[in-house]
């Protein structure tokens, strides 16, 4: 017996956004880490109320693994509880390699990320048919964390898709002047979301040109995210998936609506 560990994703507020199964694994728990300053005081709710409580604010990595060294020694289950998805931004990957090497198993259970969220809120899909395929989720550099040769925002803003941005609010001006300079036009739309899914929450809509501006009036220097490009704001195209020129191992195209698509995709 070597107790274990697990890694949930607690979404990005709502307490009723957490999977199934990470509400079970916080029933389950003797140890609860979570990060009280990013994940809802509601998620508790799910917790014994015999497991220990630990604010993951005031640890550091070091200090982590001396509780995953009591689970070992005392065959407990810690519940490591991260805002969102724990993938994203989590400071997981150092965490799971502390758990190897005390050979402490270990499961992760994902979270909704933010980034969804707040496309859910504006009721967007940020992957529309012929104007954005792709999703880049980034950061502005310049943070606490260095970013890696070739990800800036400018080099990534040069695909012209839909763009999530984290962790860049404080820096909104630099973040307005590295989009324009990747080739985003000061008309494109941009979606704020400050702190989706909590009681306080707040969706804003603005343009690359006026983004800074918008962070500026409503004072969001933390907890805000934000999506850009012309998805956003897209109308009138239609997937193919849905077209009844289409086909696939359920349904079978009508002939002339399959002509007609052969002849948009020529």
């Amino acid at each position: 017996m070597t107790g274990r560990a697990t890694f949930v994703g607690a979404g990005p507020g709502a307490a009723d956004l957490i999977t199934v199964r990470g509400a079970r694994a916080l029933e389950r728990a003797d140890i609860v880490v979570w990060a009280a300053s990013l994940v809802h005081p509601d998620m508790l709710d799910y917790a014994s109320p015999n497991a220990e409580i630990v604010d993951s604010a005031e640890l550091t990595l070091e200090a982590c693994v001396d509780i995953y060294q009591r689970a070992v020694a005392g065959d407990l289950h810690v519940v490591r509880l991260h805002s969102g998805d724990p993938s994203l931004w989590g400071a997981m990957q150092e965490q799971l390699d502390a758990c190897a090497e005390l050979g402490l198993p270990v499961e992760v259970i994902p979270g909704v990320s933010s980034f969804s969220a707040a496309a859910a809120a504006i009721q967007r899909e940020l992957t529309v048919p012929e104007v954005a395929q792709s999703v880049i989720l980034t950061r502005l550099e310049g943070g606490k964390t260095p970013m890696p040769a070739g990800e800036s925002v400018a080099e990534f803003a040069r695909h012209g898709t839909t763009m999530a941005l984290f962790l860049s609010a404080a820096r909104a001006k630099q973040l307005a002047e590295e989009l324009r300079a990747g080739g985003y036009d000061a008309e494109t739309a941009v979606v704020v979301a400050y702190r989706v899914t909590w009681p306080d929450e707040l969706m804003l809509r603005c343009t690359v040109g006026t983004l800074a501006e918008t962070v500026r009036e409503h004072k969001l220097w933390k907890h805000t995210l934000f999506l850009v490009g012309p998805a956003l704001d897209a109308h009138g195209t239609r997937s193919h998936l849905y077209h009844p020129g289409h086909f696939h191992g359920y349904r079978r195209a009508e002939r002339t609506a399959r002509a007609a698509l052969r002849g948009r995709s020529g």
